[in-house]
């Protein structure tokens, strides 16, 4: 057996120009499938009303949420703030009429949760008069 003896080596390089060309094609695909936002920051003050305070009905439903989250309805603490506790707080003072009023006050420093809470319980059980209770703004000098 005749074995042909390699001649001279080779080098052996690799190419680099079509790695080259699929990192540039990544570049530009993600350079163009991406959408830049503008992060802002929303500054909230609460709210004010200038208006006056509408003539409270004959019978309506105010639930009362103080700064630490604890429910009263129409002057009436509740045993704990959880929602099914005011579901039925809120049942068995309408006596199943939402047709109702349905006013919440909160204290300022309350947090969101609660106030969402109390309204998604609203919106629960069918009411469709919801009022927000706001501070009426000092006049300025």
């Amino acid at each position: 057996m005749n074995f042909k003896r390699q001649g001279a080596s080779e080098e052996v390089a690799v190419n680099l120009t079509p790695l080259i060309d699929v990192v540039f094609l990544l570049l530009i695909f993600f350079m163009v499938s991406t959408t830049f936002t503008k992060e802002s920051h929303l500054e909230i003050d609460l709210p004010q009303s200038s208006a006056d305070p509408a003539k409270p009905t004959v019978k309506e439903i105010e639930v009362v949420i103080n700064a630490e989250g604890e429910y009263a309805i129409n002057d009436r603490t509740l045993v704990n703030n959880q929602e099914e506790t005011l579901k039925k707080a809120v049942q068995k003072l309408s006596s199943g009429d939402t047709k109702l009023p349905f006013i919440i006050t909160a204290d300022s420093k309350t947090a969101h949760e609660h106030v969402v809470r109390v309204m998604d319980v609203a919106g629960q059980l069918g009411f469709v008069q919801l009022s927000i209770t706001t501070q009426r703004a000092k006049a300025s000098k």
